[in-house]
């Protein structure tokens, strides 16, 4: 244990080096670190929502409308098929989490069945001897669901957030049905809110011209809707709209902000698919409103002056230029499969942060102070040589944060605080290990290496378990836990590193210095 091979010194230097390099971006401002090379490291430790300050929403996704949703799809498949076959029927509609109906005439249950498989998917189809039907949706299509949508959930609340140029932001999923989004930094978390709260399903719509708003009952196969815009009066218009879907924004494929006459509006562009049915749509009905429809309102109800071709087109509606963009931003990010209902929401003042990371400083720094003293003054110049491994240490943390990209918080600081106690505990248990050595009577050379043969057992079984209880809480905690977890696991396999390897550098360094002769400064 006192050689030091070729191979272990060039690592030694080799880590050490690659520690500063990852760890000195830090000292740099953000606009400094973008300047640099792309070549040099140049990433920061990101600072969480406690030390930043930012916006903290916890947001529940409404699974069970979807399931709804699905079940009503049901019910017009029934009617229209079961019409469609000239089959009898009374009773339709839902009751629970099940579609019922009654088939008038029991010799229809199988030519039912038949007609009816088609359209059901993966869900369950009943109808008794006496006729009265069912449709249910399995254990098993419920759980995938739920899954499916949460998960497609998660992955457009990540666009939408993306995009509002947010660093850093945190988006997870907890338990069955939740997102967890935290966002440091965020100055104007009323308007993430809102975009997050909006499904943004888009679609094209006819308009029923012939019918009055408000007078005339709504025919049926169309609902009326409101508008953005506003009458002369200050109230928002209303346009009676057909059910029938001719363009869904489901073809959409690009959107952008851009004027238009000098007014901000939203361009844009379709796919194949929708490109066809758009021009289409626009060719048999020139002269004809064509509501635009978000989230069942009316956003525009242009008139269709001539058939649209290119599959390009420009909703305006008395936007202003963020209303604009946000709109863009929500249909390139494309529409949620489900409602995002917010059940908490915390904001974090940046004055908060820059308190607790003062405060984090200060516990790091007398932290240290105190483990110096206490190594220098047990242990002497060995104490020293390890309290000098120990600011290694914290560079090599800091590098492994920035190289990770890892969220630094307040209990991450905890964390940091402890590993600065316990990177000392291997190099206590080699030292009273070469104690016990030269008591029983053996040279400094001897019982420098026994020292470090005979405790390295013991550093490894002590750090191992502290790993895995590490690797435990990072597995099965969230938010907090998990960087406490974090900071703490890097910290046990610095800690090892320079424990095991650079303080050993040095001692073997005074050793080969001729110091053999003399009593060990321990």
């Amino acid at each position: 244990m006192v050689h030091i091979s070729r191979a272990q010194l060039l690592a030694i230097f080799g880590v050490l080096i690659a520690g500063f390099l990852f760890a000195a971006p830090n000292l740099l401002s953000r606009d400094t670190v973008e300047k640099l090379p792309s070549w040099l490291p140049n990433q920061q430790v990101n600072l969480g929502l406690d030390l930043r300050g930012g916006s903290y929403l916890l947001l529940r996704v409404d699974v069970d409308g979807v399931f709804q949703e699905q079940l009503q799809g049901f019910v017009d498949s029934v009617r229209v098929e079961l019409r469609r076959a000239r089959i009898g029927y009374t009773g339709l509609g839902l009751e629970g989490n099940s579609v019922v109906f009654s088939l008038r005439d029991t010799a229809d249950i199988e030519r039912a069945r038949e007609v009816l498989r088609d359209y059901i998917g993966d869900a369950r189809l009943r109808i008794s001897d006496q006729g009265e039907g069912s449709i249910t949706l399995s254990e098993e299509a419920m759980a995938e669901r739920r899954s499916g949508v949460v998960q497609q959930s998660i992955e457009i609340v990540r666009r939408r957030i993306d995009e509002t140029g947010t660093r850093e932001p945190t988006i997870q999923r907890q338990g069955e049905d939740r997102i967890l989004v935290q966002l440091p930094g965020e100055d104007d978390p009323e308007r993430v809110k809102d975009l997050l709260g909006q499904t943004a399903r888009m679609s094209f719509h006819l308009v029923e011209e012939d019918v009055v708003p408000g007078v005339d009952p709504v025919p049926p196969g169309s609902k009326l809707l409101q508008s953005r815009e506003r009458a002369p009066g200050g109230q928002p218009l209303e346009y009676v709209v057909r059910n029938r879907v001719m363009v869904s924004g489901d073809n959409l494929v690009d959107a952008q902000a851009t004027f238009q006459e000098g007014q901000p509006v939203v361009s844009f562009r379709f796919d194949s698919v929708g490109a066809q049915r758009f021009g289409d749509a626009t060719r048999n009905n020139v002269g004809r409103l064509f509501a635009i429809v978000l989230d069942d309102e009316v956003i525009s109800a242009p008139v269709i002056r001539e058939p649209i071709l290119g599959g390009r087109g420009v909703i305006s509606g008395s936007f202003t230029t963020q209303e604009a963009q946000d709109l863009a931003l929500l249909l390139r990010a494309g529409a949620l499969p489900a409602e995002l209902l917010v059940i908490e929401e915390r904001t974090v003042g940046p004055g908060l942060g820059a308190d607790s990371i003062a405060a984090g400083e200060l516990a790091s720094v007398l932290g240290l102070l105190f483990v110096v003293v206490l190594m220098v003054a047990v242990y002497g110049l060995f104490g020293a040589m390890a309290s000098f491994a120990l600011l290694f240490n914290l560079v090599l943390m800091l590098a492994a944060l920035s190289a990770l990209q890892a969220t630094l918080t307040l209990p991450g600081i905890a964390g940091i605080v402890l590993t600065i106690g316990m990177a000392v505990d291997a190099n206590v248990l080699i030292f009273e290990r070469i104690r016990e050595e030269v008591l029983n009577g053996r040279g400094p050379v001897s019982a420098i290496d026994h020292g470090y043969r005979e405790a390295l057992s013991a550093i490894i079984d002590a750090n191992v378990t502290t790993l895995i209880a590490a690797i435990l809480l990072y597995q099965f905690g969230t938010g907090p836990i998990r960087g406490f977890a974090v900071t703490l696991s890097i910290g046990l396999v610095t800690s090892m590193f320079t424990a095991i390897m650079v303080t050993r550098l040095m001692v073997v360094t005074w050793l080969r210095a001729g110091r053999t002769k003399k009593t060990l400064p321990i």
